[in-house]
């Protein structure tokens, strides 16, 4: 059998350690147990731990049951109070994080990293009080694993956006807002099918993200009811066995007074454990947000292409050398860096779905690797949000003159002549303009269409990014 202790520094010493199955060699100086060192051991796959999130997650709601348990007399005072003591330093501090090794793929229910919380929290509490606290009749009192983990996900999950995704996407919504009112004026020939079309504004475009990324927002508002409704209680299948009464009210009572949050029981606890419907939901939402980034980001690229050969209507901020060979190219990184995050938010929705399809009967066994890609996406999107507004958009430039003069160019600004002369002589002109070379306000003069007065209205560029020109 592949031991990971065989990879251990020989010098390492070790403890026995004692479970159901029999006795397991641990390492002295760890914090965990037997149930965790077999997990360690069975699962060396990817390298990839659990989120930080999720841990404090786990670690939050053993210490709102070591509340409640004591409250409800399953605890003594002394265990419940060993045992938050203990939770503190991992919440608060950060202390002991690297004694949760598990790999992400382990077994489906999240069972082995619901038993490393308690038996880390076992550990400390013994330590602190001098006498042996358990993790399974203690640290794990009125809980399974199959209601706590999918709890701690619902709870990462809530936390990660209400106080790290929705701030950054805040934080990006407003650059963009802030760039939409700077380009107000800054008119430029639109674009459908990436062909010339009628003019728009530089501010009008950006005013499109800002509300893309604000609708995001409001999709995450609207999920976050869905995401706060969590499955604890349900114990072992759904039928709340071996959980005392009050004890869900009194743990989501207290898990909300510490992280300010709405949590609520499952409405149906058999729905709650079997599917993982509102995690989907939440990583379809990701991806819909990854999606309009994707936009952004491309439009942005587009846009500064350049700085002799391309668009440059734009000027990103110069962030890095561009080239290992040619001298003074700069790339558009931060758009490129969107784009990689918003592959990496799509592939992870697909496994998010997947996993999410796995619920069969009583219970979802996949909700590690739901956990691992949900998790993940907004974690990347959260940070990507800040990167995109403060290294690039605060600091785009319109190239104002460039802008405008693709505007007068486009031969679709022969629309305007329609109220005028009829489509099929604006037309004729703008096919004329193109063939000679000329503008169209310079062939409708020639053609003796309209008077100068009449031909300068018609072709006000700006005017026509306000809706029309002929009140």
């Amino acid at each position: 059998m592949n031991n990971l202790n065989d990879n251990l520094n020989n010098n390492e010493e070790f403890r026995i350690e004692h479970d159901s199955m029999g006795d397991v060699r641990v390492p002295k100086s760890a914090k965990w147990a037997a149930q965790t060192q077999r997990a360690v051991e069975n699962f060396p796959i990817s390298g990839t731990t659990i989120e930080r999130s999720l841990i404090v997650a786990l670690i939050n709601i053993k210490k709102a049951a070591a509340i409640t348990n004591e409250k409800l007399g399953i605890l003594k005072p002394e265990i419940s109070k060993a045992l938050v003591d203990s939770a503190n330093e991992i919440i608060f501090d950060g202390k002991y994080i690297d004694q949760f090794p598990l790999d992400v793929y382990q077994t489906g229910s999240g069972t082995s990293s619901n038993m490393n919380s308690n038996e880390v929290l076992a550990t400390l509490a013994t330590e602190r009080l001098g006498d042996k606290v358990s993790p399974n009749d203690h640290t794990n009192a009125s809980q399974s694993s199959n209601d706590v983990f999918p709890s701690a996900i619902h709870i990462a999950a809530t936390v990660e956006i209400k106080d790290l995704l929705i701030p950054s996407l805040k934080t990006l919504a407003t650059s963009l807002k802030n760039k939409a009112h700077e380009f107000d004026e800054v008119v430029k020939s639109g674009r459908t099918h990436l062909m010339d079309a009628t003019p728009v504004t530089l501010g009008q475009e950006f005013s499109g993200y800002a509300t893309a990324v604000s609708i995001g927002i409001e999709r995450l508002d609207d999920a976050l009811k869905r995401i706060q409704e969590i499955p604890l209680g349900g114990t072992a299948v759904g039928t709340g066995l071996n959980t005392p009464e009050g004890f869900t009210q009194g743990v989501i009572s207290e898990l909300n007074k510490n992280l300010n949050l709405n949590l609520v029981e499952a409405r149906d606890h058999f729905e709650a454990q079997g599917a993982r419907d509102a995690l989907v939901e939440a990583s379809g939402i990701l991806k819909t947000i990854a999606v309009s980034f994707y936009k952004i980001a491309n439009d942005l690229r587009w846009m500064s292409s350049g700085p002799k050969c391309g668009l440059r209507e734009i000027h990103l901020p110069d962030l890095q050398p561009g080239s290992s060979i040619m001298p003074g190219k700069v790339n558009p990184v931060v758009p490129e860096a969107v784009c990689q995050v918003v592959a990496q938010v799509i592939g992870n929705d697909a496994a998010v779905t997947f996993g999410g399809a796995a619920g069969n009967l009583e219970l979802n066994v996949m909700l590690p690797v739901i956990a691992r890609n949900l998790l993940e996406s907004i974690r990347i999107l959260a940070n990507v949000s800040k990167i995109l507004a403060t290294k690039c958009i605060d600091g785009i430039e319109a190239n104002v003159d460039q802008c405008r003069t693709y505007a007068l160019s486009s031969p679709s600004i022969g629309t305007s002549l329609n109220p005028y002369i009829g489509y099929e002589m604006a037309a004729k002109v703008i096919k004329k303009s193109l063939a000679e070379n000329k503008d169209i306000r310079t062939v409708v003069l020639e053609e003796n269409l309209l008077t100068e007065e009449e031909a300068d209205k018609a072709l006000d560029v700006l005017a026509m990014t306000k809706g029309g020109i002929l009140k």
